[in-house]
């Protein structure tokens, strides 16, 4: 493989994930480690990635990547995920439907439910929810980004006033000892009033988060009742779900149940 194609590759694979390590990289083109580690140095140094101990990560942390990227990221695994939630919502629910992709193919994946009370800070659900006649939307007031998410004070304190039965939470990022991280400290006040709002929190997300990285806190991913994802997370991050007596469901197909429930 050409030095300028596996370059391209490189960085969309970084884009991909937010965080990949040489090894994975060594694994992916089959060639050496001195190889890749050149790689990356010269994509460092045209700004391209940034160089991070054991790997590479995109050029900024701070900042999430564009929606429509995001969107299109492992639509597959979000499909399965979603599917496996939907099936743990029974018809009558009420819920909260929280930013991001993966929570958004949750919403499709409930329209064929009945009578669903939801409340939501996602523009982009409530349009695929309105889709079925039968469900009450509620959208929260506050501050409107790009990507259709609703964010700010107003949000929380608009959030704060309902007790409802499930949240279903993204998330940008979950670092190796279990802690939630996003991009946006104020996405991160709406999430945690989802949180104390819901008698039971869902968290959806690919595999792809655990090996990214964000700067604000949310909490430890034991604060969750249950993690569906589509791979097994790190083993550090099972054994701290079954310390806490959280579950973990693995979405790996979308025709069969759910794969692994720690």
């Amino acid at each position: 493989m050409k030095q300028s194609v596996r370059h391209s590759k490189i960085i969309d694979l970084v884009k991909q994930r937010g965080y990949i390590s040489t090894e994975e990289l060594v694994s992916v083109f089959n060639v050496t480690s001195q190889t890749i580690r050149r790689d990356l140095n010269e994509l460092a140094e045209k700004n391209l990635i940034r160089r991070h101990h054991g790997g590479a990560a995109s050029p900024s942390t701070s900042e999430n990547s564009d929606y429509s990227e995001r969107k299109s990221f492992f639509s597959q695994e979000k499909r399965a995920i979603a599917l496996q939630t939907a099936k743990l919502i029974p018809n009558g629910a009420s819920l909260f439907i929280d930013i991001g992709t993966t929570p958004e193919a949750v919403a499709h994946a409930l329209l064929s439910h009945k009578n669903l009370q939801i409340v939501t800070n996602n523009l982009n659900a409530a349009h695929i929810l309105m889709q079925n006649s039968e469900f009450k939307i509620i959208v929260a007031g506050g501050n409107l980004r790009a990507d259709g998410g609703i964010i700010g004070e107003a949000t929380v304190d608009f959030i704060s006033q309902f007790r409802l039965d499930f949240a279903i939470l993204g998330i940008s990022a979950i670092d190796e000892d279990g802690a939630l991280l996003d991009y946006d400290f104020h996405e991160v006040q709406v999430k945690k009033a989802l949180m104390r709002s819901a008698r039971q929190s869902f968290l959806v997300t690919d595999h792809s988060k655990f090996s990214r990285q964000a700067i604000v806190r949310l909490g430890s991913i034991a604060d969750v009742d249950m993690l569906l994802t589509n791979a097994t997370p790190p083993e550090a991050i099972i054994q701290l779900m079954f310390s806490k007596q959280r579950n973990i469901a693995i979405c790996d197909s979308l025709d069969s149940e759910l794969t692994c429930d720690y």
